[in-house]
């Protein structure tokens, strides 16, 4: 099947775990292409339903761990959470994903966090994530702090704000937005019943997109 979805992440939310682990084999199964775009989800959420309130909190790791249990993903225990807000991750993923191992680096950087307890918004330990992919950790370390890469993150997150997404992770199909890991099946299942159109992307790395009224950390 031609067409593909569009799975908006960020790299500090838990729930995203659960589903780069799992969304390639919704791929594989169903012929519809994923376009990983890393965003910030700050600039669509207005508050966190988890900081702070640890009723809540807790039911998360507690829902989390049987949610992996039941889909056969390694658990570790509860990792570093909360997490620094640097975007350097994101904008890591952005040049993988041009690069063609965005799924990769983002797999390794959620196993890091997850299964190793490592702090991932670290740039040393960003670093040897990236050596042990075989890249050259150096180089794109300074690739994701120029511009361009600044600026196809941006554009990532205007895409979600235009789309209508309100967290990670979510899934749009052709302007049909899912939110959250427990919806990924449901976005397959429609992006199939509902045929494909042709994709327009304006993210091609370089591009600022459509900034509007965005206001992105320096860090």
């Amino acid at each position: 099947m031609s067409g593909s979805l569009d799975f908006f992440y960020y790299f500090g939310s838990t729930y995203t775990y659960l589903s780069v682990m799992r969304i390639e084999q919704f791929e594989a199964s169903t012929g519809i292409t994923v376009k990983w775009r890393p965003f910030h989800v700050g600039a669509v959420l207005t508050e966190h339903p988890f900081l702070g309130k640890d009723a809540k909190t807790r039911y998360m790791w507690r829902d989390i761990e049987r949610r992996a249990a039941r889909h056969g993903l390694d658990w570790n225990g509860i990792p570093p959470y909360p997490i620094d807000r640097s975007t350097l991750p994101g904008r890591i993923a952005v040049l993988a994903e041009a690069d063609g191992w965005g799924a990769d680096f983002t797999k390794a950087a959620y196993r890091a966090w997850f299964l190793q307890h490592q702090d991932i918004w670290e740039p040393a330990i960003l670093h040897d994530l990236l050596q042990d992919l075989g890249q050259n950790a150096a180089a794109i370390i300074a690739g994701a702090d120029a511009q361009d890469a600044r600026q196809a993150f941006i554009a990532n997150t205007e895409m979600a704000k235009q789309a209508g997404v309100i967290g990670a992770p979510s899934f749009v199909w052709n302007g049909e937005v899912f939110w959250g890991d427990d919806r990924m099946e449901e976005a397959f299942e429609w992006a199939q019943s509902h045929g494909a159109m042709p994709t327009q992307d304006p993210l091609l790395l370089g591009s600022t997109g459509r900034q509007g009224d965005l206001r992105m950390p320096a860090a």
